[in-house]
């Protein structure tokens, strides 16, 4: 599930207004950190709502409401924020896959716990989740940090496969496994299942159903 292609809080938002110009905004009472987290945030919600092609460092400013030039104190470029939202996605994913993993269920709920953990990734992080498998949009070869917490999610998705298949180091099986839960969960965020399930509960539900029987029908049989 999870690495690149490649191989690979919420802050207080407020406006610093000059004497000289009230309207004018700043960001000297603004903590580093905060503004940091405070333009990731930001970005992340432009990417839900608007999709990668509408992010720009002057329309995260704006949004966020500092200056325009606020953004380039902590990301060189556009890229730069991407990837940073990139290897928070993958952490993220990373850390609900481990907790699926580690429930010590039987083989099947594993499978279908693992599918779920994944897709409700997908859903509660849209934006971020079409960004993270497009290395046109995001190279992280360029950003080790991400590269490197992709890695680690596809860790889990290896660990999935010794888990459900006797202890089988077997990467055909975690490509398999990997396309049926990624598929889903773009049918489900762009495709025509979203479409006709536009309510959350209702596209968690309908995942929640195909996993299970994913797992029943996979796990039913010797694939190896």
């Amino acid at each position: 599930m999870l690495r690149c292609p490649l191989d690979s809080v919420k802050p207080p938002a407020f406006a610093w207004q000059s004497r000289r110009n009230p309207h004018r905004m700043a960001t000297r009472n603004t903590a580093p950190d905060d503004l940091r987290q405070r333009i990731l945030n930001t970005a992340r919600t432009l990417l839900d709502e608007q999709g990668a092609a509408a992010l720009s460092l002057r329309e995260v400013a704006r949004r966020a409401g500092v200056t325009h030039q606020a953004p380039y104190h902590h990301f060189s470029d556009r890229e730069s924020i991407l990837a940073e939202l990139v290897a928070q996605g993958f952490l993220e994913l990373e850390r609900r896959l481990a907790q699926a993993h580690s429930a010590g269920h039987s083989p099947q709920h594993t499978l279908a716990a693992s599918g779920m953990a994944y897709v409700g990734f997908a859903l509660d992080h849209p934006g971020v989740f079409r960004v993270m498998f497009r290395a046109d949009l995001c190279d992280t070869g360029r950003f080790p940090p991400a590269q490197a917490a992709g890695a680690r999610a596809h860790a889990e998705l290896l660990r999935l496969v010794r888990l459900i298949h006797g202890g089988v180091d077997d990467p055909a099986l975690a490509a398999m496994h990997w396309a049926q839960v990624h598929g889903l969960a773009g049918l489900l965020v762009d495709g025509p299942l979203g479409q006709h399930l536009p309510g959350q509960p209702e596209r968690l539900a309908f995942a929640r159903e195909a996993t299970a029987l994913y797992a029943q029908q996979v796990l039913g049989r010797d694939l190896r």
